[in-house]
């Protein structure tokens, strides 16, 4: 039998928050400064979980050697920052389940491979109740997601260990740092899912289409 859980740990983009919003303006704005088209939202949503790189590749069809590749993405994170938190907002979902978490005494953080530059400000203005207990962002570890470092900190910070911890992520690293760590793992597969991606192939604990599904879960190792 699994240990009893003491935290959940959630990916941002695309397993707490619904981010894309913001980046579809953003990536938008960045086109129209270098006159090219717009994109459809739905073709941005599923580059978001990437980061600005996938981003820039997504809009532009570039590549990282490119010679205009880092001035279009430096643009587009200064973009994004006076940005990030305009119509982000949390899955549907999310606000009941941290409640459940709360009224059980579990604690709830953050491990992304967003910079802590966009993660705290966004946080900030968002000011989730019940607040996390952890954020965990790249600039925090060494080695960033697949990596369990992350989640290793976690269970530092949240005084448990890693086979306490739920994580839950919307992309194959997410899982991959989860069962790396030895915690057990969802996936959202109602996140920012690539393309041609199948999460049922993430070797996931669980695997679920509506954060609604996350709470019944939990319950098994309370």
């Amino acid at each position: 039998m699994a240990k009893p859980i003491r935290a959940v740990m959630f990916d941002l983009d695309g397993t707490l928050l619904d981010t894309a919003p913001d980046f579809v303006v953003v990536v938008n704005q960045l086109l129209s400064e270098e006159n090219k088209p717009a994109l459809a939202e739905d073709t941005i949503r599923t580059g978001v979980s990437n980061g600005s790189k996938a981003l820039i590749k997504l809009a532009f069809g570039l590549e990282e050697r490119h010679e205009q590749f880092e001035r279009l993405r430096q643009r587009l994170l200064e973009l994004y920052l006076a940005h990030v938190a305009v119509y982000t907002k949390p899955f549907p979902g999310i606000s009941a389940l941290l409640d459940k978490l709360a009224d059980n005494n579990i604690a709830w953080g953050i491990a992304t491979n967003k910079p802590a530059t966009y993660t705290l400000p966004l946080m900030a203005a968002l000011n989730i109740q019940p607040p996390p207990v952890s954020v965990i962002c790249p600039d925090h570890v060494s080695r960033s997601k697949p990596d369990p470092e992350s989640l290793f900190l976690a269970g530092k910070q949240l005084n448990c260990l890693p086979e306490e911890i739920i994580y839950i992520g919307d992309h194959k690293r997410d899982i991959d740092c989860g069962k790396g760590a030895g915690s057990i793992t969802i996936a959202a597969a109602y996140g920012y899912v690539d393309e041609g991606d199948d999460p049922a192939n993430w070797n996931a604990d669980y695997c679920v289409n509506h954060a609604n599904e996350i709470w019944p879960i939990v319950e098994k190792y309370l």
